[in-house]
């Protein structure tokens, strides 16, 4: 197998920011990237410095990639399924893909993200990122005075609708599938004049250019709206190959990372963007990617000066 200096395991935002740092500090990298992730179901980010009309996460992934690919980063389609280091500290890791393909390299970073769950419901992808949201801080704002409705289930959905109270008085929490909710919960529900309706959606209402028109439950009840919200709990947080790295990682799946370095608790393997613990959001992913190849980038100066025992302890 050919070895790499760095791999970087997923194509997202924190996963190019580092490809491109890493590209001009000139090393040998390789991005695997499985082609899906939730960057690619945003339609358009809204708060990134530089881009006041919004840009998709299709797009800044292609042009994130062909500012990679400039720099001599190389990138292969498919997924890692397992890792596992090559021995002591220092030696490198072994990555196998479900292509059957194996991988070799030095130091790796984990940017292999998490997927909002959310049923299948007809025209709910259409309007992702574009009026229908699942942060409230990166796109609480446009909701501003809206009707709104949360797309929800159980508790999850409540608290949605909750922080959301302080941007729009015009809310409306479904709580699909009828998950239960805590007595205390639901009461600062109604207090709040948001209306709660328990019943399943059977379709979003999608009109032209990806606006949300408001919801058809399975009763047949036609809900108005204009923005949405989704929030059903439960999220994918794509950790498995840290846990058979022996990386330490939170109750909820989420990575430990070292605040300064972005270094897991496995020397030389890093984690940065929405698999690790932070705000889940596309600026803070590419402050985590830039700031884990900057590290990369150390150790990797470090192993070819020095013994990988001080490196452990220099990084």
């Amino acid at each position: 197998m050919e070895q790499f200096d760095s791999i970087i395991i997923g194509g997202g935002i924190a996963g190019l920011q580092a490809a491109i740092q890493l590209g001009r500090y000139e090393h040998h990298v390789l991005v695997i990237d499985r082609g899906y992730g939730r960057s690619t179901l945003c339609k358009s980010y809204h708060n990134i410095l530089g881009w006041p009309e919004g840009i998709s996460g299709e797009e800044l992934r292609r042009v994130g990639r062909q500012q990679a690919e400039k720099l001599g980063i190389r990138f292969v389609s498919d997924e890692v399924v397992h890792a596992a280091s090559k021995g002591k500290p220092g030696h490198g890791f072994e990555l196998w893909g479900k292509s059957g393909n194996g991988y070799e390299a030095s130091t790796l970073l984990l940017a292999t993200g998490l997927l909002d769950r959310m049923p299948e419901l007809p025209g709910l992808k259409d309007c992702l990122g574009l009026t229908v949201y699942v942060c409230p801080d990166c796109d609480g704002y446009e909701i501003k005075d809206k009707q709104t409705i949360v797309m929800g289930s159980g508790e999850a959905g409540a608290r949605m609708a909750l922080l959301l109270r302080n941007r729009t008085n015009r809310l409306i929490y479904i709580n699909h599938q009828q998950q239960a909710i805590g007595s205390e919960l639901l009461a600062d529900i109604m207090k709040s004049g948001i209306t709660y309706i328990a019943e399943d959606i059977h379709e979003v209402i999608t009109q032209s250019l990806g606006r949300f028109g408001g919801v058809y439950l399975t009763n047949g009840q036609q809900i108005d709206a204009e923005r949405g919200f989704i929030a059903f709990g439960r999220n994918e947080v794509k950790s498995d190959l840290a846990r058979q790295l022996g990386a330490e990682r939170m109750e909820n799946r989420h990575i430990m990372t070292d605040s300064r370095s972005k270094m897991t608790s496995v020397p030389f393997v890093w984690a940065a963007g929405d698999v690790g613990v932070h705000a889940e959001q596309v600026t803070i992913a590419m402050g985590e990617g830039a700031q884990a190849a900057i590290w990369m980038n150390k150790a990797l100066i470090l192993m070819k000066e020095a013994n990988i025992r001080e490196v452990a302890v220099r990084i």
